[in-house]
């Protein structure tokens, strides 16, 4: 099975000082076909204005991963936590059995650009946390890396959750390749640029969904482009 989301037919919220749009069904907007991929269950790509954000409100039992892209996220919880995640920086709460928090953009003349990620846990109400960490990778950075694992393997960030995340970049005719695991499912969602996969063309904000078409899976740079790819278990 395959699945493009394209970019043009995500969900989209433009409250003024929030600008989303939603690969899966999120909030008010509500399609049946795309209720998540997976344990997957929310991708939002996100734009907040300066010096606005999400007042404190609370979540249970969900990894929440946070990944700017540009700008200052600043973030405030009920554990205490209490900073600024930057461009190039990840994080994730395990909301767990119960976590309140607020999220806002502290600058007074820059938006913030980010994804938000849900993904559904192994696991019902653990104990929440809250974690943050550079993706160590540069401007000058070509290829792909392990940000989030189920095991934190590499560095990587833990999810409480049987997921694996990857940070990608490739210049224009550059190559990668990305091995399934037989049994999962793989999502890719472009943040910028565009490349092929398998032949299928993917650009900015577009998604790719596969359980078991293809493996491996070949990348090549059509652009400059900047993605994320999520290593899945099926729900």
């Amino acid at each position: 099975m395959t699945i493009i989301r394209k970019s043009s037919e995500r969900g989209h919220v433009d409250l003024g000082w929030l600008n989303s749009h939603h690969s899966f069904s999120f909030g008010h907007y509500y399609d049946p076909k795309f209720m998540g991929f997976g344990s997957l269950r929310v991708i939002n790509e996100d734009r907040i204005a300066p010096g606005q954000g999400f007042p404190t409100h609370s979540h249970a039992n969900m990894e929440i991963v946070t990944y700017i892209v540009e700008g200052q996220l600043e973030h405030r919880d009920s554990l205490g936590s209490g900073s600024v995640i930057e461009a190039g920086e990840i994080q994730c709460m395990s909301a767990g059995s119960g976590i309140s928090h607020s999220e806002y953009n502290p600058s007074a003349t820059e938006p913030v650009h980010l994804l938000q990620i849900w993904i559904e846990p192994d696991q019902f109400d653990l104990k929440p946390g809250y974690f943050q960490q550079s993706v160590g990778v540069d401007r000058d950075f070509r290829g792909s890396k392990l940000i989030a694992s189920r095991d934190g393997r590499n560095g990587s960030i833990l999810l409480h959750a049987s997921s694996d995340l990857w940070v990608g970049a490739l210049e224009k005719n550059q190559e990668a390749c990305h091995q399934i695991i037989p049994g999962r499912q793989v999502w890719i969602q472009i943040i910028s640029g565009s490349i092929i996969v398998n032949e299928l063309k993917l650009s900015t904000g577009d998604g790719l969904g596969i359980d078991g078409a293809f493996d491996p899976l070949y990348l090549c740079g059509q652009s400059e482009s900047h993605f994320l790819i999520f290593d899945i278990d099926k729900k």
